[in-house]
C-alpha cells in the first residue's frame, strides 16, 4: 500500500511538473508573439511616418499635377494614393521580416530606414519645392537604395527581398515619369 502511495504520489508530481512546462511555453509562446506583433506594428507606423511626411510636401500634388504637361503614359492623379499606401504596407512587412529572420539585421534595417528618408524627401523636391532636376537626382539615388536594400533583405528571408520588387518597379516608372515631367515643364521645375 505504501508502495502505491508513493507511486501516485510520484504520478502527480510529474503530472505538476508537465503542468508547469505547459504553462512556461504557453507564456513564452504569448510573449514571442506579442514582441512580434508590437514590432510589426512599430514598423508599420515608423514607414508610414515616413509616408506622411512625403504626404506633407506632396499637398497641392493633385492641382500642380493637373497643371503640369504631362507624357501620355502618366497615370491619373487618384492612382498615386492607393498605389503607395500598397507598396508602403509591402515595405514595412518586408522589413518586419527581416528582423524576425536574424537578431543581425540592424544594419540592414538602417539601410531599410534611409531609403524611407530619401523617399519622402522626392515629394518635397518635386511637389513642394519644384526643383525637377533634383528630384530626378533624387530618384536615382533612392533606385540604388532600394535594390541595396531588396539585395539585402533577400540575404536574410527571400520573401521580404519579393516584396520590395512592386516599389523597385513602380519607383522607376516613377523616375521615367519625373524625368519626363521635369523636361515637358522647363519652367516650372
Amino acid at each position: 500500500m505504501q508502495s502505491l502511495q508513493a507511486d501516485l504520489n510520484l504520478v502527480l508530481r510529474v503530472n505538476l511538473a508537465i503542468n508547469c512546462n505547459y504553462v512556461e511555453i504557453a507564456t513564452m509562446h504569448l510573449t514571442i508573439v506579442l514582441r512580434q506583433t508590437l514590432m510589426l506594428l512599430a514598423i508599420l507606423a515608423l514607414t508610414y511616418l515616413a509616408a506622411g511626411i512625403g504626404a506633407l510636401g506632396s499637398i497641392n500634388a493633385a492641382t500642380f499635377y493637373r497643371e503640369l504637361q504631362l507624357p501620355g503614359f502618366a497615370p491619373p492623379a487618384w492612382l498615386f494614393g492607393p498605389v503607395w499606401t500598397a507598396l508602403y504596407t509591402l515595405m514595412a512587412i518586408a522589413a518586419w521580416l527581416v528582423w524576425r529572420s536574424s537578431p543581425h539585421s540592424k544594419a540592414v534595417l538602417w539601410l531599410y530606414f534611409i531609403q524611407l528618408v530619401v523617399n519622402a524627401l522626392w515629394s518635397w523636391l518635386f511637389f513642394a519645392w519644384y526643383l525637377g532636376a533634383l528630384a530626378f537626382a533624387n530618384i536615382l539615388v533612392l533606385l540604388a537604395l532600394i535594390i541595396a536594400t531588396a539585395l539585402c533583405f533577400w540575404r536574410y528571408n527571400k520573401l521580404a527581398g519579393l516584396l520590395l520588387v512592386p516599389y523597385l518597379l513602380w519607383v522607376s516608372f516613377a523616375a521615367v515619369l519625373n524625368f519626363s515631367i521635369w523636361q515637358l515643364n522647363p519652367g516650372v521645375l
